[in-house]
């Protein structure tokens, strides 16, 4: 009886398979670095860009603010232009009439002239923020706006703010005028650091500002009744509470005009 011949089966040796597994975790590997790569310049790339956008809001609020600084002589007790310097931190303080845009209009229920005060302070990880507090002129700032300001910008290196001097007319971080509106305001901010051994601010933005309105003297403020006295008063400046000697009629009594925004 003739025996059968026994089949030969293939099949793939132990070495063959371990090679094929290493080529295939090789590919995963450069699918998975790739993939991470990408993830990450885009997760840099959309914190960047939200920097950014971030440090063109907190220019923007700014400069809205020092756009409407208003203050009235007659009584200009209330409306003092207030500046603190230091280093590279200002602090500063100022009546604005302020758009329905800014930030917290609804919380003071139209009330669109406000004390504005900018400040930088300690925050809570050792960096600096700048903060934003406002109150309704006359009143004093309220608990939550004392304890809670509006955090405008976190990790400040810089806000400075600078003016034009009215007789040097060179750039100063003084402001000794407290009943003067500055014809010109330079803001400079920096935000961030490009790394942790680096002092190199990561956004700088300069802004340069000049606020629509000027001071208000005291006889613009009279009424027209008081005006036609002054007008007959030769120690009265021009004649009138208007520049020009205007006696203001047709704006009604003790009416103020301001530029248009």
């Amino acid at each position: 009886m003739r025996s059968q011949p026994r089949q030969r089966l293939s099949a793939f040796t132990m070495i063959e398979i371990m090679v094929a597994l290493t080529i295939l975790a090789l590919i995963v590997t450069a699918i998975y670095s790739a993939w991470f790569a990408i993830l990450k310049g885009s997760t840099a790339a959309a914190s960047a860009a939200a920097t950014a956008q971030r440090t063109r809001l907190t220019m923007r609020l700014v400069e809205d603010a020092f756009l409407g600084t208003v203050m009235y002589n007659q009584n200009s007790r209330y409306y003092p232009f207030l500046v603190d310097a230091s280093g590279n931190y200002t602090s500063v303080s100022f009546v604005s009439r302020l758009p329905k845009s800014f930030l917290r209009s609804r919380k003071f229920d139209g009330a669109d002239i406000r004390r504005v005060s900018f400040s930088v302070e300690d925050g809570p990880h050792g960096d600096k923020q700048l903060v934003l507090r406002q109150n309704v002129l006359l009143l004093d700032p309220d608990k939550d706006e004392v304890e809670n300001p509006l955090i405008v910008a976190r990790d400040v290196k810089m806000f400075l703010v600078e003016f034009i001097d009215p007789k040097t007319h060179d750039w100063t971080t003084e402001w000794p005028y407290t009943n003067q509106i500055p014809s010109e305001i330079r803001i400079q901010l920096h935000l961030g650091s490009q790394d942790k051994f680096s002092d190199k601010p990561t956004e700088r933005l300069v802004g340069v500002v000049a606020p629509l309105t000027q001071s208000v003297h005291p006889e613009w403020q009279l009424p027209v009744g008081q005006a036609a006295l002054n007008n007959n008063n030769p120690n009265t400046n021009g004649g009138g509470p208007f520049p020009g000697g205007s006696t203001g009629k047709g704006n009604g009594p003790g009416t103020i005009v301001f530029p248009a925004r």
